[in-house]
Order: C-alpha cells, then structure tokens, then sequence
C-alpha cells in the first residue's frame, strides 16, 4: 500500500484502468488510516459474483472493480462458483466448499456482485453465502468484522432489491458493510469487449472499491471493534463449567 502524499498515479500504474481521469484517483495514505496493531501485509479481498454465463456482467463488474482495488494496493482473489452445489446436498463437490471457506478465511474483506433475477439475488450467490458458516472454524469466525462491499447489475432499469437484499445478509454474518454500493442498469449496454465503458456507472464501481479499501484497512487489526459482550460471557461460562468438574 503506498503511504505516499503524491495525489495521482503514473501512467504505467494505471495501464489497466484506461477510464481513470489522471490526478483524480488518489493513493490511499494508509498510515492515517490504519491501527498501531495492524497487519502489514496488503489487504485481502475475496470476490464473490453471483452468474455462470460466459459473459456474465456481474463478474465482469466485480473484474472492474478487482482493477481498481489492485492499483489501491490490495491483494485481490476470485472464487469460481462452478460445480459448488448446493447447500445439504450430499453430492455438493466438498472441494469447491472447503476452497471457498478457505478464502474467506484468509480474506480481510469481500466483494459480492450479482446479476437481479426475479427481483432478487441469483440462486448462484445465495449458495456460496449459505455455504459460509456463521459459527467459527478453528476457534474464529470467518466472517466477523470484516468488510463488505455489495453490487448488482439488472438487465433493464435500474433496482436495489439485489444489494439491499446482500446487505441484510452481510449484516447478518456479522459483517462491516460499507456505505456505498453499486447498482448497474441496462448492464446490457454498459460494457464492450469484456471492459466497462465510461459513465457514471463506472465512476461508481470505482467509489464502492476506494471506500472499501479504506475501511479495511481502517478495521482490521482492531477486534475490538466488534468484539462482543455475549460472546465473552458465553466464554466465562463455558470456562467456569470445565472447571467446577474438574
């Protein structure tokens, strides 16, 4: 992550965001923002969209911001939902779940992004929400008090069903979800060979990503901004209960 007060990029630095008007996209000034304690390592953020179409505009969307979010200094990855199953189901490929639950693990903060069908999220999205525990792995929580940013694309005007719907489970799995979101209409028309093109849309993309940068980096390393009471007495109890029958 760059600590640097210089207010623009150069161009080498911003090859892959041809959209990015120079001097308007700042370095993000981490030593302002993050904690005494926190890690040094570049932010981790998972990805995760909700289509399996080859062009599918939610991945594409969520490959706009993955972009941004790199050049900001953030170490980026993509969970390929093929073959996952679903929930319960005893066929579900147990290697594509232990896969996903590994990456929320080692993330510090998600992207999720999905296509608006039937008024709501994709079947697809829920799956590989539902697939992720609440209860801890290994003694933590994969989720808790990380980041969230949410995204939708619609195929014809413009709705937030899809990301006022992500934000409800994002809260749910204990999630900080940031402010901003994004919401695509006409997704249809909103992209050319695989890329993005110039608009407000876009321009929004790459505020939900920005915003999301920061506030990782502002959060982690502080657990005591979502450590809990119940949590701590539900501790103390169970300590107390192993030792009295000792």
């Amino acid at each position: 992550m760059s600590t640097s007060d210089n207010d623009s990029w150069s161009a080498t630095d911003l090859v892959d965001l041809p959209l990015i008007v120079p001097g308007a996209l700042h370095p993000i000034d981490v030593t302002s923002l993050a904690g005494p304690d926190a890690p040094q390592h570049p932010p981790r953020i998972l990805i995760l969209y909700g289509s399996l179409r080859s062009d599918s505009y939610s991945r594409l969307a969520a490959e706009e911001g993955a972009r941004v979010l790199r050049v900001l200094g953030c170490d980026v990855r993509f969970f390929d939902p093929t073959g996952l199953g679903a929930p319960d189901d005893p066929t579900a490929d147990e290697c594509k779940v232990q896969e996903l639950r590994d990456l929320v693990m080692w993330s510090e903060g998600m992207v999720w992004s999905s296509p608006e069908r039937h008024g709501a999220m994709t079947g697809l999205m829920k799956t590989q929400i539902d697939h992720i525990p609440l209860s801890p792995i290994g003694g933590i929580r994969p989720t808790q008090g990380k980041t969230l940013a949410v995204m939708q694309v619609c195929g014809g005007s413009q709705s937030f069903n899809t990301v006022n719907q992500l934000r409800i489970l994002g809260r749910w799995m204990r999630l900080i979800t940031i402010p901003n979101q994004s919401s695509v209409p006409a997704a249809y028309n909103k992209f050319e060979k695989g890329r993005m093109l110039p608009g407000s849309h876009y321009n929004r993309i790459v505020d939900v990503m920005e915003e999301l940068a920061r506030f990782t980096i502002m959060t982690r390393g502080r657990p005591q901004l979502t450590d809990r009471y119940s949590e701590r007495v539900e501790t103390l109890e169970q300590t107390h209960e192993r030792v009295i029958k000792l």
